[in-house]
């Protein structure tokens, strides 16, 4: 892999993962918290969001090492829950439109890559096909601070998610455990999670 391939594939973790941001704020909004908006962070503009460990540094990383899993964050968009619209999915509303607008990215890429109008480009575009893929599926694991944990909270039986929602906020309170949990994740399953995202991706894109 060349240094232009790992920039660009750096590039497209750092837009989609810019969009995943934003998608949350405007859930947000959509469901009556202004924060997000308030702290200008409703913007595609990379800058409002940039982590640079999880943005830049991450990334390139794991593209230089030929990584089975190639993936990367921004800076976590604000929200109160206290002044979202009473409702048992509101916050899980709000953590899967950032996956949910991955998913979004990766089926107009599969479009476009069938269609055929940008021939010559299929490469290119399968690479923001797998990004994103990668995206949806990895933010979907139910290890807090994954976005994953609050969606799958809110599909518990009540009884079921008194208990993980008591686990999901002690593990916030330590995020370092959380991350803990999520690198062994990798560690242990991250070649095998890698394989089936690259099959994902290839049947979005029919490759």
């Amino acid at each position: 892999m060349t240094l232009v391939d790992g920039i660009f594939i750096v590039a497209v973790i750092i837009m989609s993962a810019v969009i995943h941001e934003v998608m949350h704020g405007v859930a947000a909004e959509q469901l009556g918290d202004p924060t997000a908006r308030l702290q200008g962070r409703i913007t595609l503009n990379p800058i409002s969001h940039l982590d640079p460990i999880g943005s830049v540094l991450l990334p390139l990383i794991l593209v230089l090492t030929n990584s089975s899993i190639l993936f990367g964050w921004a800076k976590p968009v604000p929200y109160n829950p206290y002044n979202l619209r009473p409702g048992r999915f509101s916050e899980a509303i709000v953590a899967g439109a950032g996956p949910v607008s991955n998913l979004a990215i990766a089926l107009v890429g599969g479009l476009v890559i069938r269609s055929g109008v940008l021939a010559g480009m299929e490469s290119a575009i399968f690479i923001v096909v797998l990004v994103n893929v990668m995206l949806f599926l990895f933010n979907l694991i139910p290890i807090p601070p994954l976005d994953g944990s609050k969606v799958l909270e809110s599909l518990l039986p009540r009884a079921l998610s008194r208990g993980y929602t008591e686990w999901r906020m002690r593990m916030e309170f330590n995020p370092l455990l959380g991350i803990g949990l999520v690198v062994l994740f990798i560690v242990l399953l991250g070649g095998t999670f890698g394989r089936f995202i690259y099959q994902i991706a290839q049947m979005i894109a029919g490759m």
